[in-house]
């Protein structure tokens, strides 16, 4: 097991089987860094294209086609003190009457204050005042590369992963890929210092970050769509448009998940995800959409073992 520093010096704002910047092996750590959606890195400056640019791809040693990549955010931190974001609410989230309503899109800045763990508003000039939230960094686009040698914008999100801009997949966060493709080929970027759900304006507030990430991997046993879990829960991610199709793919892959991983027969299944089961909104805003499906980890320490 390695700890690997690794600054970037190009990055795609495609995932695909690009060529690898760093080979690494099942239990070694990446410190590397992500510039932001619009391809500033911790200085401020335009050091490559927007359009959520992605260090990698990482090629992890001893992974095929059918595999399992685990991917655990060890540590995530925003690289500079500004952030930036839309203001504006999508035309697809609100009613069709209601579209003529909205303010014509301008940007807004946030300050990020690390001592006090907060984002505060800091420009357009509103009501709001000097708004501030807590800061929770997460990395909004991530994931493997697609099979049959697709390159999928980093504008959308599948069965690989991508741009699910989900706010919980953050620090702690461990997350199940699918492989697809040898060395599986590891994208990360588009870090959001804080976001709420669905990512309604397009954008979190929106910065550079430093990320140190810990992979592994499970031999054979893939699942259809990426799986995760964090202190409190086990959650699936469905990538797909309209909203009730992502949902299907999440609620289907957590099914599969109780019945392979925890013994479950489907009514079992069933009952348990009729009462236990949450819902979260990630993405909302790009051509994919995002559902996640969660059980708590106290419900499932229920289940008797055989």
């Amino acid at each position: 097991m390695h700890t690997h520093h690794f600054q970037p010096t190009h990055y795609h704002t495609t995932i695909g089987s690009h060529e690898p910047v760093l080979h690494i092996s099942p239990g070694d750590t990446v410190i590397t860094t992500a510039v932001d959606a619009a391809g500033c890195d911790a200085t401020g400056n335009q050091v490559t294209p927007p359009g959520n640019p992605q260090t990698g791809p990482f090629f992890v040693e001893g992974a095929e086609p059918g595999d399992v990549l685990v991917f655990r955010i060890e540590a995530l931190r925003p690289t500079r003190v500004a952030g930036f974001s839309a203001t504006v609410l999508a035309e697809n989230v609100v009613d069709p009457d209601a579209v003529r309503t909205l303010p014509e899109p301008q940007g807004s800045s946030w300050q990020i204050d690390f001592d006090a763990g907060a984002v505060q508003l800091a420009r357009p000039r509103t009501r709001l005042g000097h708004l501030t939230l807590p800061l929770a960094p997460m990395l909004g686009c991530f994931g493997v590369a697609p099979p049959r040698g697709q390159a999928i914008s980093t504008a959308t999100s599948g069965a690989y992963g991508g741009n699910m801009d989900y706010r919980g997949l953050g620090q702690g966060v461990t997350v199940y890929f699918p492989v697809f493709v040898p060395g599986a080929l590891l994208h990360l970027g588009d870090a959001h210092a804080v976001q709420g759900d669905g990512e309604i304006v397009g954008t979190g507030v929106e910065v550079s970050c430093e990320v140190r990430f810990t992979v592994d991997l499970i031999k054979g046993r893939a699942p259809s769509w990426p799986r995760g879990e964090n202190s409190e829960y086990i959650f699936t991610l469905g990538n797909a448009r309209p909203l009730d199709q992502a949902l299907q793919h999440a609620t289907t892959e957590m099914t599969r998940w109780l019945v392979d991983e925890y013994g479950l027969d489907l009514r079992a299944a069933s009952i348990l995800l009729g009462q236990g089961v949450r819902y979260e909104v990630g993405n909302v805003y790009d051509p994919a959409y995002t559902i996640v499906c969660k059980v708590p980890k106290k419900v499932l320490a229920q289940i008797p073992v055989v």
